[in-house]
């Protein structure tokens, strides 16, 4: 049996990977700021949509990973790419 840990700490790792992908997208900037903010920052964030379209994303990516550990698959990769040329 896996140890429930390891995959939840796992799906963390494939989450916030997924979240910094997805956070530029969709990012309007402010053209007339008002006096005293940034410039840089965007008109409406939309953090919601993001964190729901991170964790579909992340758990896809997750499931594929899991699988392919399940299969043996990433431990050929990590042997294939250890090997010395």
């Amino acid at each position: 049996m896996t140890n429930w840990f390891i995959l939840l700490t796992s799906y963390f790792v494939v989450w916030w990977t997924v979240l910094f992908a997805v956070l530029p997208f969709g990012v309007e900037r402010n053209i007339n700021p008002e006096r005293g903010h940034d410039p840089g920052a965007p008109k409406n964030v939309n953090i919601k949509r993001k964190f729901m379209i991170t964790s579909i994303v992340a758990a896809v990516v997750w499931l594929i990973l899991y699988y392919l550990a399940r299969k043996g698959a990433l431990d050929a990769m990590i042997e294939w790419i250890g090997r010395d040329p």
